[in-house]
């Protein structure tokens, strides 16, 4: 598998951990989502994130899934895995294991710890020296983590760590740090790294309008992502603005904290990607309120992208 480099782009998806309803791994199912991303032209996936349920699977579990996803996808797409965790020790391991099975790189979010900027760098220059040579994606989600990167942190980060080569950019509101970040680079001559946003694409349109290379993050509806990519990449943003908006009541519903994993693997398994909806405990559940409003959303949707077809 090619390793991963400042040049990604497109559609990173964060794939979801599919499980039966008795809260078993779903390997068959596993295999379809595989092939219902791929065949809505992600370019590649993230496995282990925060929405695909990693903190509830052992390192056994983790390992399992992570190679069913790697033999689905063989050549086709790169592979990023989460190995972010309390420890070095723990962080490698997992990172040895994932890219001795043929991932492409990984991805790194910060401790809630880190208090500082001079603390942040640290972290991240430490992780590199224990990951050595692997490509690394600094993700950045204060919302999440509780830590907040400055551009100048970022940039440091990029100017003093070759293996940091993508930042999953997922700050909100954000829009001007991806604006400072490629300004920063234009006039320094320094490196450009990839950036590929998250936020459930909630910002995709302004995102790439301001220089991101795509999206690394979930959503039921995976083509949305890749045709607002494609037509802003492509010199038509008008069309991109309107796709996005023909799905925007569905990705902002999508959204809600606490349930959002839940109303996302409903569609997916409506759409036929999963066999059930189910979430490993602890998770949210969708009440019969939630569902009829969710299917609501879904007819109003397919009206709008007929009207624009």
């Amino acid at each position: 598998m090619t390793r991963l480099n400042e040049d990604a782009k497109g559609v990173y998806v964060i794939a979801l951990t599919p499980f039966t309803e008795n809260g078993a791994l779903d390997l068959e199912s596993t295999d379809r989502m595989v092939d219902f991303y791929l065949d809505r032209g992600a370019t590649g996936l993230t496995v282990l994130g925060m929405m695909g349920e990693a903190q509830k699977l052992t390192t056994e579990e983790s390992q399992t899934y992570v190679r069913r996803i790697l033999k689905r996808v063989g050549d086709r797409v790169p592979v990023v895995a989460g190995v972010s965790a309390p420890g070095f020790a723990q962080m490698k391991a997992l990172t040895d294991m994932v890219m001795s099975d043929g991932a492409a790189g990984v991805m790194i979010a910060p401790p809630s710890s880190l208090r500082n900027d001079q603390q942040i760098v640290t972290y991240y220059k430490q992780a590199a020296d224990q990951l050595g040579d692997v490509p690394f994606v600094l993700q950045d989600f204060p919302l999440a983590t509780s830590v907040t990167i400055p551009v100048s942190v970022i940039q440091a980060i990029i100017d003093q760590i070759p293996t940091c080569v993508c930042l999953k950019h997922e700050d909100w509101p954000g829009l001007a740090k991806i604006t400072a970040l490629r300004t920063m680079a234009e006039q320094s001559g320094g490196r450009r790294i990839s950036i590929l946003c998250g936020n459930g694409g909630m910002f995709l349109p302004e995102e790439m309008a301001r220089g991101a290379d795509g999206a690394m993050t979930g959503f039921a509806y995976p083509e949305m992502m890749r045709d607002v990519v494609h037509h802003c990449n492509a010199g038509d943003p008008e069309r991109a603005q309107d796709l996005f908006e023909a799905y925007l009541p569905l990705a902002r519903y999508e959204q809600q904290p606490g349930l959002g994993l839940a109303i996302r693997k409903y569609i997916m398994a409506k759409r036929g990607a999963i066999a059930s909806p189910a979430l490993r405990k602890p998770g949210g559940e969708l009440s019969r309120d939630d569902i009829a409003e969710v299917e609501r959303l879904i007819a109003r949707q397919t009206r709008r992208l007929a009207d624009l077809a």
